[in-house]
């Protein structure tokens, strides 16, 4: 029932975003009835039901060429509704202060026409301008009291005007343009003492050049945020201090990569530069800490195959995340082992310096296959440096309950998309980077991939070098 309401309330929310989008992009600026508002409209429909059936398909078990098909436009339109949503808003601080620029630029020019007629606005209503010699209208005729005497043969024949004096067209034509120039400034005046009543011309360019702006600058976002994933992952390296590391460990390096996501997006090549990658390095061992794809074996076995080609002195080990077991994750678990990857799973081994040991994604817990602290942890020697791989953060305490020295995760992405970081902060005790509890420290990667849309804006993708440094040395 509560996943019901809450899918019903993101639903909407989807819905009213989108009916504002539409309004700003389509409806704001275009005509009734056009080419440009019907595209608008269609592609207001369409785009939206693309994202669904992206986020959907891999669940219901849709064939893996529908799923590429989806995912590209669905995906990226998530990501684009964002910041075009953001640009928006920003766009309606702008709106209002756009129109009081453009209101007082139409009074200022109204005043220079004005200011160029060398006129005054003419007496008002009901009074008879003289001409030029000072005698009054020819029409203006003074009619005698008494009755009307009968018509006589003269008056019955039509009488030519006389000719319309110069002057007197001149000063009329005058009056005409005074009286023009005076309606022009009173309504400029008034627009702007009222600019937000503002005129139709002008609410149009308006809304014409803040959508074009705000579109420009989300789509480019996006468009950055895509190069970001698809250019691959950068190498980052920081030195963690461990008390309990002997002087012969001093240096050790671990090479971790977390949140690699192959799927229907990020396929083989993708493998294959993060692999590259890792290998230009030279590391010690390769920690793969979770949510290494988002499909089946069977879609995604071919693609993952690059992993083969991981080369470190001491191994590549590997730990589930939670997108394993939306994937088949005891398929995944046999499949990289397959190429070559040591599954740590609730497990540990012991290396000359220190322990390393892995645990089992709390998702697991739906399958029976929950992290197990006591059995990767428990009847270890102490004395020895423990490093555990776990792909979410939020399992850190139980780390320092069983004195784990450094826990390695991923899951977070970083937020991914600014300003998710925000909200990755409210469920995750750290989001990137090092801290520290207690006498553990918790390392967490940014991720080399990306779930969703191929897009990284304020999280870049990258794989962390860490350096073990022992406090004796």
């Amino acid at each position: 029932m509560v996943f019901v309401l809450v899918a019903l309330v993101v639903l909407a929310l989807l819905a009213s975003v989108h009916r504002y989008v539409w309004r700003r992009f389509v409806g704001d600026t275009t005509a009734p009835g056009s080419t440009l508002r019907r595209v608008g409209t269609v592609a207001a429909f369409v785009l939206p039901l693309l994202s669904l059936g992206a986020m959907t398909s891999g669940r219901i078990g849709a064939p893996f060429w529908l799923q590429q098909v989806l995912a590209w436009p669905g995906f990226l339109w998530l990501a684009a509704l964002l910041y075009l949503t953001l640009a928006l808003l920003v766009g309606e601080a702008v709106r209002p202060l756009l129109g009081r620029v453009l209101a007082r630029r139409d009074a200022a020019a109204a005043a220079r026409t004005t200011a160029g007629t060398g006129t005054s606005v003419p007496a008002a209503e009901g009074t008879v301008a003289a001409t030029a010699n000072g005698t009054r209208p020819r029409t203006e005729e003074l009619v005698p009291a008494g009755p009307p005497r009968p018509a006589t043969p003269a008056d019955r024949t039509p009488a030519t005007a006389p000719p319309a004096e110069p002057e007197a067209e001149a000063e009329a034509e005058a009056v005409r343009d005074a009286e023009a120039a005076a309606r022009a400034e009173t309504e400029a005046k008034a627009a702007a003492a009222a600019p937000g009543i503002a005129h139709p011309s002008r609410r149009l360019f308006v809304s014409r050049v803040v959508g074009g702006a705000a579109a420009a600058a989300g789509l480019a976002t996006v468009g950055y945020g895509t190069h970001n994933v698809l250019s691959g992952p950068s190498v980052k390296r920081i030195t963690v201090p461990l008390a309990k590391l002997p002087r012969a460990a001093h240096g050790f390096r671990i090479a971790v990569v977390s949140d690699i996501h192959i799927g229907p997006i990020l396929g083989r090549a993708h493998t294959r530069r993060i692999v590259d990658t890792i290998n230009s390095t030279s590391p010690d061992l390769v920690a793969v800490v979770g949510d290494l794809v988002d499909g089946s074996v069977a879609d995604l076995g071919s693609a993952a195959e690059p992993l083969a080609g991981l080369r470190s002195r001491h191994g590549s080990f590997f730990v589930t995340g939670n997108h394993e077991y939306f994937s088949g994750a005891e398929q995944w678990v046999n499949h990289v082992r397959e190429l070559g990857l040591i599954p740590l799973e609730n497990a540990r081994v012991e290396l000359g310096g220190f322990d390393l040991a892995g645990v089992n994604d709390i998702a697991g817990e739906t399958e029976g296959q929950g992290p197990d602290f006591g059995r990767a942890l428990g009847d270890r020697d102490r004395s020895r440096a423990a490093v555990l791989l776990a792909h979410q953060p939020v399992v850190i305490h139980d780390a320092v309950e069983h004195g784990v020295d450094l826990q390695l995760s991923g899951h977070t992405h970083g937020g991914q998309l600014w300003p998710g970081n925000y909200l990755a902060e409210l469920a995750n005790p750290t989001v990137a980077g090092l801290e520290r509890y207690g006498d553990t420290q918790l390392f967490v990667s940014r991720g080399a991939g990306a779930w969703g849309p191929p897009v990284r804006v304020g999280a870049p993708a990258d794989i962390t070098v860490v350096e073990l440094a022992s406090r004796q040395a």
